[in-house]
């Protein structure tokens, strides 16, 4: 019997605690379950041969609660294919509490959901070390992983020069042979061969032993037993042949050559897997080490991990700013590129929001302290991009499921190989028939499928970080590949999101535009109506003379505002509103009706009881929205708009972006009934949008897209965001997903070609194990490689 203590969140009164208790102990194999509400805590003593953490977790959710779960990361060490990877997430899922876990062979890392309390980070290490293989936990979404990388890089480096060094003479040999050429004879001699081969197949190969006992320990096999045993079974025959076959023939150049050839593949692989990487360490460099805290007046340098919210920093020109805040004193102009790709820095006051690891210019800042530490936006964007490029995509499922069982299929195709050359082939001729094995185990590499996906979304999402795109998974990317149809929020993602003053129109020649335009924004001036501080904003900087002042103020909210200014009597609002005060509308009302079949909102203006005119307002479209949607047409997509607002403003900003299918009029609930309408028409829809209205349609949709200065909820639900908040990120999100998936076929092909190739044709004879193990070295390099392109991958489309 085990017990287990669950972190139950949303329960409200003692009736939540008891649904939660008797659903619980309802389940077969609970034996008791009693729920604690002033401590959020589920205890269930139950049978873990029958239920699993799991299956409680998912009864909890089933009521309508949800369960506290923790994420944690670890950096690994020691794997070689995607059987390791396969051996060490079936370990960890194994373990009590385990919810999911997830090995990625790219990363060298493990991410694994548990229930907090039952079992901890250290016990998940001493498990994956049991395995074999070394585990560190990561701390912190900033921790690079650098120096592990290149520690490892360094001990490969080793190894391969030890066994190089040892298996030149070798190629002399080989080639001596090949060319005729006399060689002396020490150099052929049994004992010299055997002096240089030994240490190679027992120094340099000790990784390779030590892989395959631990696999096999664990009753698995991995490519590390492939190597082991190919090469020792070629040094085994090669040191007996003299003293036990009673012949001359010697392969020592196979064992001490395929060392060399593996480790240099492996070399070259995680020197390779190092630059997928480079993204993450590129953001981890943006952040901050220190900064300069302001306390009393005095300046301080502390460390960043000092800082916390609602302290003071300074930031002088040419620095980096610390940490997410608000400015409180100073004006400059801050580069913001890093974030939003952007290269022109933007103008920062007292007020304005700034963001951690953009860089002050020309003046100093005051900063109150915000978002510190793991909270900064830039913490935020390396932990989503780590968090993507630890996941699966679907389509590596496959390969996935092929690794696992790879290794043992190809040990029995190699004692089948053996078995047909000596008994069937030939006549007994142990020499070649053990020549034909070797090269079966040697050539055939899981590691090439293993890496074929994750490389690719490694790459991919590091990309799209450089270029403003944050991916939350691999299968967001392949879904985005897959988009036909792309939704367009109108506000905030077509248009700025701000209401301009687009046309001030007076009525003949009773007065001028900027008097009109400078009347109606003094008695606006203490609405705090959107349409009040874009007429107010206008005006300041449309002329018009100084600004003036209103008295008497009275507002009617949903109608107008009316006021006195410079003596008289001015009304600003609907011409319903003007009609109640006795001003003649017919002209005014015919003017907004005009104003809104053009797509703008309009309000009508009175002074002293005389119709004077009207001022139109739209929210502007963005510069790049007509673009984006040409470059989404080009790229074979449907574009579709949708919003809540009239037809007339709906058909105004689809004439000016160039969209044909407009959904207009959609409350906000609505939304997501339209995207799920669409899909079930047999579409894939991305849906972007960037408000609170716009989240159950993001989270509708297959992908869900989130425009870059929106709401954080909507952010919450998308799966990729767009920190540029530019509508051209849309079609560079479609080409990066579909690059990526086209990258990730590329190598499963070439992964899955080369073993179907390679093997029969090893068998067959008509490979040197020499030649299949450089073309097994040879595979996994090609394939990390063939990832690395994606870094040259051209995201922008043609103006």
């Amino acid at each position: 019997m085990k017990r287990l203590t669950l972190e139950v969140k949303g329960m409200s009164c003692a009736a939540c605690a008891a649904r939660v208790e008797q659903g619980l102990a309802r389940m077969p194999g609970v034996q008791q379950a009693w729920v604690n509400l002033a401590s959020e805590q589920a205890t269930v003593d139950f049978d873990e041969r029958s239920l699993s953490p799991g299956e409680l977790v998912q009864q909890v959710e089933r009521l309508g609660y949800r369960v506290g779960m923790r994420r944690v990361e670890f950096a690994l060490q020691g794997m070689t294919c995607a059987a390791c990877a396969s051996r060490i997430e079936k370990a960890l899922e194994r373990l009590p509490a385990v919810l999911s876990a997830r090995v990625n062979l790219a990363t060298e890392t493990a991410a694994v959901d548990y229930l907090p309390g039952a079992i901890s980070p250290r016990e998940m290490v001493a498990v994956i070390t049991r395995l074999g293989y070394g585990a560190r936990q990561l701390e912190g979404a900033g921790q690079a992983m650098g120096g592990a990388e290149a520690g490892e890089l360094a001990a490969r480096r080793r190894l391969l020069l030890l066994a190089a060094v040892l298996s030149f003479p070798f190629l002399l040999i080989m080639a001596g042979e090949t060319l005729g050429l006399g060689l002396p004879a020490w150099l052929t001699s049994y004992a010299t061969q055997l002096l240089l081969a030994t240490p190679v197949q027992f120094i340099a190969g000790f990784p390779f032993y030590r892989g395959a006992f631990f696999a096999l320990r664990g009753g698995s096999a991995n490519m590390d037993v492939l190597v082991a045993l190919g090469t020792s079974v070629a040094w085994a025959y090669s040191a007996a042949s003299p003293l036990i076959l009673h012949h001359g023939h010697r392969y020592f150049e196979v064992s001490a050559m395929l060392i060399t050839l593996v480790l240099l593949g492996k070399y070259l692989e995680t020197a390779a897997r190092g630059r997928t990487s480079e993204a993450i360490r590129r953001l981890v460099a943006l952040q901050p080490q220190e900064a300069t805290l302001l306390v009393a007046g005095e300046e301080r340098t502390v460390p960043i991990a000092s800082v916390q919210v609602g302290d003071t920093v300074l930031v002088r020109p040419g620095e980096r700013i610390p940490v997410d805040g608000v400015v409180r004193e100073g004006v400059s102009a801050v580069d913001e590129s890093m974030l939003t790709g952007e290269s022109i820095p933007v103008e920062k006051g007292p007020g304005a929001l700034v963001t951690a690891a953009t860089v002050n210019t020309y003046g100093a800042l005051e900063v109150t302290a915000a978002r510190v530490g793991e909270d900064t936006t830039l913490a935020h964007i390396i932990r989503v991009v780590r968090e993507a490029q630890a996941s699966r995509a679907p389509i590596q499922r496959l390969a996935d499921r092929v690794a696992g069982v790879f290794v043992p299929v190809v040990l029995v195709l190699s004692l089948a190989t053996f078995a047909a050359w000596y008994w069937g082939l030939t006549d007994q001729d142990a020499e070649r028939a053990l020549v034909a094995a070797v090269a079966v185990l040697v050539i055939a590499c899981p590691c090439a499928m293993g890496l074929a996906t994750p490389t690719a979304i490694m790459v991919g999402t590091g990309k799209g970080a450089e270029q403003g795109i944050l991916v939350r998974g691999g299968e967001y990317l392949e879904l985005l590949s897959r988009v036909d149809t792309v939704v367009l929020d109108k506000t905030g993602t077509l248009t700025t999101g701000r209401l301009q003053v687009t046309e001030v129109r007076p009525l003949e020649e009773r007065i001028s535009a900027p008097e009109l335009l400078a009347l109606a924004a003094a008695v606006e001036a203490r609405s705090e109506h959107p349409l009040a501080a874009a007429i107010v904003e206008a005006a300041r900087h449309g002329g018009g003379g100084a600004q003036r002042e209103a008295t008497q103020v009275t507002a009617v909210p949903g109608r107008g505002v009316l006021g006195t200014v410079d003596g008289a009597q001015v009304a600003v609002g609907t011409p319903a509103f003007l009609a109640g005060l006795g001003v003649e509308t017919v002209e005014l009302e015919k003017l907004v009706a005009a104003a809104a079949a053009r797509g703008t909102t309009a309000v009508a203006v009175a002074v002293d009881g005389l119709p004077q005119g009207i001022v139109a307002l739209a929210d502007t479209v963005r510069e790049t929205a007509r673009q984006a949607v040409s470059e989404l047409r080009r790229l074979g997509l449907d574009v579709w708009m949708i919003t809540g607002d009239n037809r007339y403003v709906a058909q105004a900003v689809a004439v000016a972006t160039g969209i044909e299918q407009v959904m207009a009029e959609v409350l906000p609930q609505e939304k997501a009934a339209r995207v799920e309408e669409l899909r079930r028409a047999g579409r894939v829809v991305a849906m972007v949008g960037d408000g609170i209205n716009d989240a159950p349609a993001l989270a509708a949709a297959d992908v869900g897209i989130a425009m870059g200065g929106g709401t954080d909820i909507a952010m919450e639900a998308a799966d990729i965001t767009l920190t540029r908040g530019d509508p051209l990120a849309v079609p560079m999100a479609v080409r990066l997903g579909r690059a990526t998936l086209r990258t990730i076929k590329q190598n499963l092909f070439w992964a899955f070609a080369y073993n179907i190739v390679g093997i029969p044709v090893a068998a067959a004879g008509l490979l040197n194990p020499v030649v299949a193990g450089a073309a097994m070295a040879l595979s996994s390099v090609s394939v990390v490689s063939n990832a690395l392109r994606l870094r040259r991958a051209r995201l922008e489309g043609s103006a």
